[in-house]
């Protein structure tokens, strides 16, 4: 028996008409592919039956078919083929960086594919555009992180020759050292800050996430400050219609984070104004908003004021490293939240998000 199916022609055939039985179950005339594949061969099908009928004129009207149905299948392979070109070419140009390439023809069946080439070369532009946008913001930081350095370095390396004149007075040497110890202070605070950055962005960074009340944290860091903020007369007013809102995160680099704010507020803020602090809980996170009116006339977007070294008044003789929002953006980031700025005249607002994890 197995011989019989095996080795004999009656059953090779019987195995292949099975074969051919399987792969006709296997057509699905709700895809359009197969569907317009089945619509030709029926018409084909449809058209030999006819040509069979026909008798001897049928053989010289099947030659006329043969050729007609040749062309025809020749021409359209030959449009797949000039369609394919065109989207293999336009490929090798968008390899080769030139991403204002664009297919304006139709290309048949590969229409489909034209949108998603759309798709790929704004993709594309937009990494790239990234990438050089790191790579400026790379060569300003090191420019700007040696004119940062270099400013307090030289004074001390002035402040301690002067200190080593035996001429100079009791009063005239403890300003010297104070002078000396503030140059150390604002040295020591910008490695700090540059040392917290390189960590985030490097992803060597340690969470210890624990619950938080957001709306004591903030006052904590409002006392911290209060020194600072008192100095220019500003008046801090906290908003929040819950005293005890809970979030899991880090208290450590939450507390940076509204410290941070709190003393950019107490640097650049208008003397003698309010501050505003709402706090807002909504079903899926927590806001925090920090509200003052500017010193200076704000000529910075939005976007420039987070990066590195930027300062309220793009000047570099004020203290502090240039960090301070780039270390509240980060430290925002790296706990999942949201941070950014909004500037209307010379309202300033700073807004963190928070969002609650569910277990």
């Amino acid at each position: 028996m197995l011989y019989i199916k095996e080795d004999t022609l009656a059953g090779i055939f019987c195995r292949w008409v099975k074969k051919s039985f399987d792969k006709l179950s296997e057509i699905d005339l709700s895809d359009n592919m197969d569907k317009t594949i089945m619509k030709y061969v029926l018409v084909n099908v449809a058209v030999i039956i006819v040509l069979v009928c026909l008798w001897g004129f049928g053989i010289v009207l099947a030659i006329i078919y043969g050729f007609v149905l040749f062309f025809y299948i020749k021409a359209k392979a030959q449009k797949c083929q000039k369609d394919y070109n065109v989207m293999l070419t336009a490929s090798h140009e968008l390899a080769e960086g030139k991403f204002d390439t664009e297919i304006s023809e139709d290309v048949g069946i590969f229409n489909g594919l034209k949108d998603e080439f759309k798709n790929i070369r704004s993709g594309f532009q937009k990494a790239v555009n990234e990438e050089i946008k790191s790579q400026n913001m790379k060569t300003e930081l090191i420019s700007n992180v040696s004119h940062d350095l270099k400013t307090p370095l030289t004074g001390i390396k002035n402040y301690v020759e002067l200190l080593q004149d035996e001429n100079v007075d009791e009063e005239t040497r403890k300003k010297y050292l104070n002078t000396l110890n503030n140059y150390t202070d604002r040295l020591s605070t910008l490695i700090e800050d540059l040392f917290e950055v390189s960590k985030v962005n490097s992803g060597n960074i340690r969470l210890n996430p624990i619950e938080l009340n957001i709306v004591a944290l903030v006052k904590q860091a409002e006392a911290e400050t209060e020194e600072l903020l008192n100095e220019r007369g500003l008046t801090v007013i906290v908003n929040s219609r819950e005293n005890d809102i809970k979030l899991m995160l880090d208290g450590d680099k939450t507390y940076r984070i509204f410290e941070n704010l709190f003393t950019n507020i107490g640097k650049y803020a208008l003397s003698n104004t309010r501050v505003y602090v709402d706090i807002a809980e909504e079903a899926q996170y927590v806001e925090i908003t920090f509200k003052n009116i500017s010193e200076t006339q704000m000529n910075f977007t939005p976007e420039e004021i987070v990066e590195r070294f930027v300062r309220g008044d793009k000047s570099r003789h004020e203290k502090g490293s240039g960090l301070g929002l780039a270390i509240v953006k980060s430290f925002t980031e790296v706990q999942d939240g949201e941070f950014h700025i909004e500037v209307d005249g010379d309202l300033f607002k700073a807004v963190v998000r928070f969002p609650k994890k569910f277990s």
